[in-house]
């Protein structure tokens, strides 16, 4: 897959390649979005094209000033790996900005869609572009005048409820990572490094691997949950405490990460890891003493390690 990086005004010396091109921002790479990348591939290679992705950097509405999105399903690195394994051939990351954002639909179409050569475009049903989102899908479709095709993808439902990122996001906040499995289509994960921290866990019997988080990930609710840490391409089962150890009482209230790996004893210090969640086990919570943590923590592993063996997760 080639990625390719482009600003607005785009170079006048780039070379257009006849491709199918899905159109979006694509945060999270959910069944509904991979229903509109996959019919831009499947186009592609009827026609003997390439298939390509447009994308942005950053997220729109960070930089439009709405709330709560500094933080991604999928920051950039694993979108493109996402897109990667779809299959896609081309991904064009435009660069979102106050310039790019004042661009009228028809000059985005004029001058950021058709050099790149496109000669179909697919994007979801509710999809827009261009100037205070004016342009919608069938914007693109009245203004093709015969120079590309347009596919516009319908509503993916899931359980009766419709995919968006929005929805998934309101799961992690609440801590639903099972049903955020459904409409991602996969497990959520959180890629980082791991850290040496305040080496507390080995001390109380739960050794933990305190993970770094590489991107801005959407970390979502503080709790305990079931987890598998991939290390090295190995799968690992273990839990995760997210948030800030209210029964140590410190200082600092930033959120971390540390997972306890079952039955796992290697030193990965310095490690590129992957965490996926796979369920919400508890609340975090603030306990009396240590003597009471330890006993909720072995609570947690009894519980969680009964769900790996019964090869529900």
């Amino acid at each position: 897959m080639k990625t390719i990086s482009l600003t607005y005004p785009l170079p006048t010396d780039l070379e257009p390649v006849p491709c199918a091109i899905a159109l979006g921002y694509f945060d999270g790479v959910h069944i509904g979005h991979r229903r509109v990348i996959q019919k831009a591939i499947d186009t592609a290679k009827a026609n003997g094209w390439k298939s390509a992705v447009m994308t942005f950097d950053p997220h729109p509405r960070e930089v439009l000033g709405q709330t709560g999105y500094t933080q991604y399903l999928t920051p950039l690195a694993e979108k493109l790996e996402q897109l990667e394994k779809m299959g896609v051939d081309l991904v064009y990351i435009v660069r979102f900005d106050i310039s790019f954002a004042a661009v009228y639909p028809e000059d985005f179409i004029e001058e950021c869609l058709l050099p790149l050569g496109c000669r179909h475009v697919v994007v979801g049903f509710d999809y827009t572009f261009g100037y205070r989102g004016m342009g919608t899908a069938q914007t693109l479709q009245k203004l093709a005048k015969g120079r590309y095709e347009v596919d516009i993808i319908g509503p993916v439902n899931r359980l009766g409820e419709k995919v968006s990122s929005t929805v998934i996001r309101e799961y992690l906040h609440h801590g639903d990572v099972e049903q955020t499995r459904h409409l991602l289509g996969r497990p959520y994960k959180i890629s980082g490094e791991v850290v040496h921290g305040d080496k507390r866990g080995r001390t109380i019997g739960f050794p933990t691997a305190n993970v770094r988080v590489s991107s801005p990930y959407l970390i979502g609710k503080n709790g305990v949950y079931g987890v598998r840490m991939i290390v090295d391409g190995h799968a690992y089962p273990g839990v995760m405490n997210v948030g800030i150890k209210p029964t140590f009482e410190l200082e600092k209230k930033e959120k971390s990460l540390e997972v306890h790996i079952f039955d796992f004893e290697r030193e990965i210090y310095g490690k590129q890891v992957e965490v996926e969640l796979l369920f919400f086990i508890r609340d975090e919570q603030k306990f009396s003493g240590v003597e009471a943590l330890i006993a909720q923590i072995q609570k947690d592993v009894l519980l969680a390690k009964r769900k790996f063996a019964e090869g529900s997760v």
